[in-house]
């Protein structure tokens, strides 16, 4: 063994290595000899990770209190095999997980403590391909998490906006009086129909529940991407609306394109297993699109339409009609 050049502080070493350990992943592990059984004394956070506890859970217990029990029976054997051994005992260990296979490496040595116990220290390396699949499930563990926080945050949230989801009665009364302010005024306004696609393949995929996180996700990037006049309503399972008051189809178009995108870009996670979602939507204006509420849902409908014809993850307006045009205000729309 090579020695240490005496001016070293070992201590300072020893944390330095732990650490640097640490950051690469290596994991580590201590345990105290108690008769016949063998208990953690320390752990270093690769490991915790790893069994997915805490140190709490895990200092002064056995191997069966985080392990199943074939597993925890073939560590605690390699654990006394190496006990009593003058060198490093290098072991082999297999863990069946759900869907995954892990083969871990072991180096275990024996060494007595400063009062006289006899402790054991493990390292613990995972082959390249499950440390891959582990920090991957870290991962989207972490993102499980975060997605919880916001969505609570966006709950309470919706509390700043009173009735940011109009029922259907109450969405379609909403879009008679804007059409009958609208043309009072002179005014525009733009109709906007959303659908998620293939909402039954993640049905299928991923459960109900999934499902219902695509709806309360795509909800809570409606109301971040719409102000507060806005009106925004669920038509159905996957069937939204959105009522922009005071703006034209062009900008209409780039709201909902921006939100288009910000779907596209949202990564949800359901029991471990991550997705995404696309929406498909047609955009209206009044009156540029149509001169009536009925022809406006019409041409709104026509647009969607053609987004999910097109393959869907689109924004698609609806043409301008001739008529429609020379009815149109003369007044520039407010953005």
């Amino acid at each position: 063994m090579t020695e240490l050049p005496p001016e070293l502080d070992v201590s300072m070493l020893s944390d330095r290595l732990l650490a640097m350990l640490d950051v690469a992943g290596v994991m580590v592990s201590l345990k105290v000899v108690d008769g016949d059984t063998l208990r953690y004394r320390w752990a270093n956070a690769a490991w915790l990770g790893y069994l997915g506890v805490d140190a709490g859970q895990l200092i002064g217990r056995d191997d069966h209190a985080v392990l199943p029990p074939a597993d925890a029976a073939a560590v605690q054997a390699a654990d006394r095999r190496a006990l009593g051994v003058h060198a490093v005992a290098v072991e082999q260990h297999r863990f069946e997980r759900p869907g995954q296979r892990h083969d871990i490496q072991t180096w275990r040595s024996e060494w007595v403590g400063v009062v006289g116990e006899r402790l054991l220290l493990t390292v613990w390396r995972l082959d390249a391909k499950a440390a891959l699949e582990l920090q991957l499930d870290q991962a989207l563990q972490q993102i499980e998490r975060q997605q919880g926080q916001m969505d609570r945050l966006r709950e309470d949230g919706a509390g700043d906006r009173p009735d940011a989801v109009f029922r259907r009665d109450h969405f379609e009364a909403t879009l008679q009086r804007e059409a009958a302010l609208s043309q009072r005024e002179g005014r525009e306004f733009a109709l906007v129909l959303l659908a998620v696609d293939r909402l039954e393949d993640i049905l299928q995929d991923h459960g109900d529940a999934a499902a219902q996180r695509v709806g309360s996700t795509l909800l809570g990037l409606m109301r971040a991407n719409t102000r507060a006049m806005d009106v925004l309503s669920q038509l159905g399972p996957e069937r939204y609306a959105i009522l922009f008051s005071g703006i034209g189809l062009s900008t209409a178009h780039a709201r909902v394109e921006q939100l288009r995108r910000a779907c596209a870009a949202e990564l949800l996670v359901q029991d471990g297993r991550s997705y995404r979602f696309e929406i498909s939507a047609g955009v209206a204006s009044f009156p540029h699109s149509a001169t009536s509420l009925d022809g406006l849902s019409q041409a709104s409908i026509r647009a969607l339409n053609e987004a999910r014809q097109r393959g869907g993850n689109r924004v698609v307006p609806a043409s301008i009609s001739l008529a429609a045009s020379r009815a149109a205000p003369a007044s520039p729309s407010r953005a």
